[in-house]
């Protein structure tokens, strides 16, 4: 599904104005659903409204929105009060400072939006774009949407800027409640989980190498559902109990095992040594010699994307 634009703004620093769209960047996917039956006939059950006075269902005609001032006590808006707040917002992003990329903590990061250039916005967008990726910087700013300011970070992207809202200091909590215990760490410890970090280490995330493993695994269970079968539970793997574990005999036995990540994305660096080795030149041979047995290694296989999720669930 392509990305949808939601708001037309302005994002403005100093005096120069960019007009911009903002667009959707994510797609709203959850896990599988199910509707709620009725266990007799079994139909879907509506989801519907019911007043605490009379017990009556209200309709959709009759419902309207309000705002507790007081408790119990609410003060009714029209559609077209609700309406008059919303355009009387401020439509502008404003940019308050700039800071290094990488000065704002990811925990912050909340949704992630894009900006595109809107009528006559094309060139100061991309000089800014430019700008902030020369810099190594990224934009703080205040965008107001639907009845709430946002704090934003807005960075260059590799094909244009990304907006992502930001949460603020009271949204997240201090991990230092949850009472980490403080152990030491020898040295020996360290350079084996140093070590193993190296061997499972890889130059790049790519996003379209993992997929939802359990969602597949769930969705399969369906159709066999759906083709008749009944589901049962996989047997119980009896699990061992909490044992006295040797970190540093487990951190050697780690490092035996070759991660299944790491193999699948060193075949482009391998590539790229091949590419250098064919392109550097031939040095004179000195005497004839059986070429060696090349070891022959197995590439993960590139599976393919997961088919688009189902509509299953229903609001509950």
């Amino acid at each position: 599904m392509a990305a949808r634009s939601i708001a037309s703004m302005t994002l403005s620093f100093g005096l120069v104005s960019v007009p911009v769209k903002v667009y959707t960047a994510t797609e709203s996917k959850s896990g599988v659903g199910f509707n709620l039956m009725h266990k007799e006939c079994g139909t879907r059950l509506r989801q519907q409204y019911v007043c605490p006075h009379d017990g009556k269902v209200v309709e959709r005609a009759d419902m309207v929105k309000g705002y507790e001032f007081e408790k119990e006590k609410y003060v009714i808006f029209e559609k077209s009060e609700l309406e008059a707040l919303e355009a009387s917002a401020s439509h502008t992003i404003d940019i308050v400072s700039f800071v290094p990329t990488e000065a704002i903590d990811p925990i912050y990061l909340d949704k992630p939006y894009y900006l595109a250039p809107d009528k006559r916005g094309g060139k100061p967008y991309r000089l800014l774009q430019e700008a902030m990726k020369d810099s190594g910087t990224c934009a703080v700013a205040r965008w107001t949407w639907k009845g709430k300011q946002h704090m934003v970070q807005v960075r260059a992207g590799n094909d244009g800027l990304i907006l992502q809202t930001l949460l603020y200091a009271d949204e997240v909590r201090s991990q230092a409640d949850i009472g980490i215990e403080e152990t030491a760490v020898q040295p020996t410890e360290l350079q084996l989980a140093e070590q193993l970090i190296e061997q499972y280490r890889v130059d790049s995330y790519d996003a379209a190498a993992y997929k939802d493993e359990e969602k597949e695994r769930i969705l399969a269970e369906i159709d066999k559902k759906i083709a008749g079968n009944k589901i049962t539970a996989a047997p119980a793997i009896e699990q061992p109990g909490a044992q006295v574990i040797d970190l540093v005999e487990a951190l050697r036995a780690s490092l035996k095992k070759k991660p299944a990540a790491a193999e699948q994305t060193s075949a482009a660096p391998r590539a790229a040594r091949k590419t250098a080795r064919a392109a550097a030149p031939t040095p004179e041979p000195v005497e004839e010699a059986p070429a060696p047995k090349r070891r022959s290694v197995r590439r993960a296989a590139t599976e393919d994307q997961p088919a688009p999720a189902r509509k299953t669930g229903t609001k509950r």
